[in-house]
Order: C-alpha cells, then structure tokens, then sequence
C-alpha cells in the first residue's frame, strides 16, 4: 500500500496549518498577501475579486471598474431569464441552492449568458480594435467545437436579435464603464457602436458591453464567463426570497395553468398530489 502524500497544486492560496489542528488554517495567502492578516484590514472586495483572479493587485481605475461592472450586473431583473430561473424556485419553496443553481444554469448559455461572453473573449483577442475584422467576426462567428454541448450561434455575439434600438440601460452602462476605464476597448466600442450595429443589423446588448469592460480589466474568456455568472448571482438570490413570500397564486408564470381538483374549502390547505400549497 502506498504511503504518498495526496497534495493539492495551486498557485493562487498557501496555507499554515495551526500547531494543534492540522485542518484548521493559522494563516493564509492569497497570491503571497496575507488574507487575514493584510488584505482583510487594508484591501476592498473589488481590489480583492481582482487579485484571486488575476495574481495581481488591480491599480485604483481598474478596482473601479470591476466595482462599476459588478452593480451593472448585480441584478438583470425579472425580464432576465436566469432571474425568473431563480423566482420560480423560490416561488416553489425550493432550498436556496436550488434557486440559484437554476439561475447559473440559464444564464449559462449562448444568448445574453455566460458563454456568449466567452466567445466575445475570444473575438477580441482576433480582432483587437480593427472594425473590418469585427464586422467580419461577427455576422460569421466560429462554431464551438464542442458540438455536443454548444449549437452554433445563432446570432452575432454582444447583440441582441430581437431588439430595434439600443436600450437605454446598455447605453448607459457602456457610458459610465467608458468613463472609468483604462483600457481601450470600451472606448473603441462606444466610438463604433452605431456603425457595427448597422452592420449586424441588430442593437448591442450588455453582453458586449459587458466583455469589452472584461477586455479592458485583462480577463481571459474562463475568468471573464465565471465572473458573469457570479456577478448576476445578487439579483437571482434577492427576487428568489422575495417570491417565497409572494406565492405561487400570484406568479405569472404558472398560476394560471395550475387547476386544483381537491380542494377542501375552509377545512385546510388545497394539495396536488399530497403536497401543501
């Protein structure tokens, strides 16, 4: 039988193990700064987010724009499809972790979701700030190879197929991000917006928005799609607990198709196969 120590590789967290537990942590670093000793006391959750990220501390612009970019994500609202994921479990009483496991799960995909943002990384790593190269890209995006897990696209990336005018969110955000930024993409993506909308034929969305600010804070595709499904986390979690209170009676999504053949009246609770509602 062999005696080898198991051990875990990582780059990112060091530890010392207590002199009398060797499961509980005496100290820990995080790319070499001291979490609770050093960056606990001195550091925001922003300046935080980006060095477990990145391996670096951030400098003060671009700490900003991470936070910026967090509030624009922190809820997509109840017309977001990985939001109303999350009301319906919440509405259904599910455990928590449900809600937002369905929350992660929609806002996964292709369209407005998390993978859209990968491929968006990806375009800009080929086509950086040339305009022919984009309107080329993008009415021609490239298939994942993952044909089992991905369908191709069908839509340009970072646009919105069903939308006639920019709406007045994104236009917004992609000011406010511009304003902040220290890198070039945002600014470039403000500057020729119109001129690729026009040639997609649809409006941007956040999703472009969104990768571009990414680009802009030195993101690859894997760091930039994880963030995203992180940073829409509050919303999913917040409109979830609300629902629970709600009621299923007063959400749209169901109510109406549910048809309750054993109600007792005022002699208690109507069921549906057994279960209180």
């Amino acid at each position: 039988m062999s005696n080898k120590r198991q051990v875990y590789h990582t780059n990112i967290w060091e530890e010392e193990a207590e002199a009398d537990n060797p499961f509980a942590a005496k100290a820990a670093y995080c790319h070499g700064y001291d979490v609770y000793g050093e960056i606990l006391q001195k550091a925001s959750w922003f300046e935080y987010l980006y060095l477990m990220f990145k391996g670096e501390r951030p400098t003060a612009e671009q700490a900003v724009l991470l936070e910026k970019l967090a509030i624009a994500l922190a809820n997509p609202g109840p017309r977001e499809a990985s939001v109303r994921a999350a009301m319906n479990g919440g509405v259904s009483k599910a455990a928590h972790a449900s809600s937002l496991m369905a929350a992660l799960a929609v806002g996964a995909g292709q369209y407005g979701g998390s993978h859209e943002v990968y491929i968006l990384m990806d375009l800009w790593k080929q086509c950086g700030l040339d305009l022919e190269i984009w309107t080329n890209k993008l009415l021609e995006p490239a298939d994942d190879s993952q044909a089992d897990i991905w369908l191709p696209m069908e839509h340009s990336p970072g646009f919105d197929p069903n939308g006639e005018s920019c709406p007045t969110f994104v236009l917004q955000t992609l000011e406010v991000l511009t304003s902040v930024s220290p890198g070039k993409s945002l600014n470039w993506l403000q500057t020729n917006r119109e001129a690729l909308e026009e040639k997609v034929g649809y409006p941007l969305a956040m999703s472009g928005v969104i990768a571009a600010a990414f680009n802009d804070l030195e993101m690859n595709n894997h760091q930039s799609s994880m963030l995203y499904l992180m940073l829409r986390l509050p919303g999913a979690a917040a409109h979830a607990i609300e629902q629970r209170d709600v009621g299923w009676k007063n959400f749209p999504f169901f109510s109406h198709a549910i048809e309750i053949t054993n109600d007792p009246g005022d002699k208690g609770l109507p069921t549906i196969d057994g279960v209180n509602l």
